[in-house]
């Protein structure tokens, strides 16, 4: 088994935030509550989110909002479950979605093989002051580091403000700039 890996999101967002992958833990929405906009293609997972935002049975890859929506799209450890194609449409969307000035933030982690033997990563997440646990894991011949996500982001048009990385995981911040 291996270490468990620990994060820490502070509340340090305003405005509306469109979560990708925000079923399950609903790690984001428990820190940004009712700014939260959930989305998740398993309506079991969105289910099992903390009932503390709003909730869509949505795919990542064709988002139902209009353009310049959102003032920041998030996507914890989310980006792993989809294959290079899907998260290349993923991050268009997001594009389209955030208003000029808007933030994307990933996090996520590095996956040098997860076939034919899975992987996981084990999280303690400080969620603002609520501890929450749990494990990501994904069965796939895709690879993915952060050098990836940094690439495809910036042939969309977003641009790289932060940053950092530690043991498997890391986190990106990229915001949309006016043309």
């Amino acid at each position: 088994m291996s270490e468990e890996q620990k994060i820490r999101i502070d509340k340090t967002l305003t405005g509306k935030i469109l979560d990708i992958g925000g079923g399950g833990e609903g790690v984001i929405s428990r820190v940004y509550r009712q700014q939260v906009t959930a989305i998740d293609t398993c309506q079991e997972e969105l289910d099992e989110a903390p009932d503390v935002c709003a909730k869509l049975l949505m795919d990542a890859t064709s988002l139902s909002f209009d353009e310049c929506t959102f003032d920041h799209v998030t996507a914890f450890y989310s980006l792993m479950y989809m294959f290079r194609e899907e998260q290349k449409k993923a991050i268009q969307e997001v594009y389209r979605v955030l208003k000029q000035g808007g933030t994307f933030h990933i996090w996520d982690a590095v996956i040098p093989s997860a076939y034919p033997v899975p992987f996981n990563i084990d999280l303690e997440v400080d969620a603002a002051g609520t501890i929450v646990h749990t494990t990501y894991g994904i069965v796939k011949r895709d690879t993915q580091n952060m050098e990836l996500f940094m690439e495809m982001c910036r042939e969309t048009g977003l641009v790289l403000s932060e940053k950092s990385s530690c043991n498997s995981q890391f986190y990106l911040r990229f915001f949309k700039c006016t043309p």
